[in-house]
């Protein structure tokens, strides 16, 4: 089981949305199981289960894991194809984000956009190199800092901007033979805190609200190519 994986197809989008369906796919990602044995759980009879589950294999959501027999019949025992799921922009191509439309440093839609981008590339190269059998060369960077004041906030923003801004002038190699481009996106927002305890009364949870600081995101860099050509080269190369 993987520990992620990027939903690309449309139906297979709608199909994990399924309220029904996307229960199933948080039991089998805890552990195989047939669909008598989910039957208890979600509330609906064995067959409707199986119908739901024979849905989620075809779109590659889940797997069969094994099977057991039980008295005169066989368990199909299933499992999720990945402990969690992204859907990416491509599921709804026509209306993707494109963060080349407009570039506004400053906002946190067109920060939104980026993100959005991110997991659509990210998904594609995955899907390329799992095909290729190839290793894919990543890193990421993941931080947390807290501000005294928007205006150490905005000193750090310019900072990191010309500190990121130096090292792509130091390292691009635009004429180089055989070279590599490589996406850099650098994004600092607001921690968003953990949701509140569920209201005695209403049984709602509180919405999730963002730490007091603004958010911002530069993100220079020059398009992702669809494998690793070179196997020996380690997934956090770079």
């Amino acid at each position: 089981m993987l520990d992620v994986t990027v939903i690309e197809d449309a139906e297979a989008a709608a199909v994990s949305l399924d309220p029904i369906r996307s229960r199933l796919l948080a039991e089998l990602a805890a552990g195989p199981a047939s669909a008598a044995m989910l039957a208890g759980k979600v509330g609906l009879p064995r067959q409707k289960v199986n119908y739901h589950l024979k849905t989620l294999e075809r779109h590659g959501l889940v797997e069969l894991a094994g099977e057991r027999r039980k008295g005169n019949v066989t368990e199909r025992l299933m499992r999720a194809t990945a402990a969690s799921y992204v859907i990416s922009p491509l599921a709804l191509a026509a209306v993707q984000p494109d963060p080349d439309r407009f570039r506004d440093q400053l906002s946190a839609r067109w920060l939104l956009a980026l993100g959005a981008r991110l997991v659509r590339d990210v998904g594609t190269l995955i899907t390329g190199a799992t095909k290729a059998r190839k290793r894919l060369a990543t890193y990421a960077l993941d931080g947390e800092v807290t501000f005294a004041s928007a205006v150490e906030r905005a000193a750090f923003i310019e900072e990191l901007t010309a500190g990121v801004g130096a090292l792509i002038s130091k390292y691009h190699d635009g004429d180089a033979t055989g070279g590599r481009p490589h996406r850099i996106v650098v994004a600092v927002h607001p921690t968003v805190r953990p949701q509140a305890a569920a209201d005695p009364v209403t049984g709602d949870g509180a919405a999730a609200l963002p730490a007091p600081h603004a958010m911002t995101g530069p993100g220079p860099g020059p398009g992702p190519e669809p494998v690793d050509e070179d196997p020996a080269r380690p997934e956090t190369a770079r």
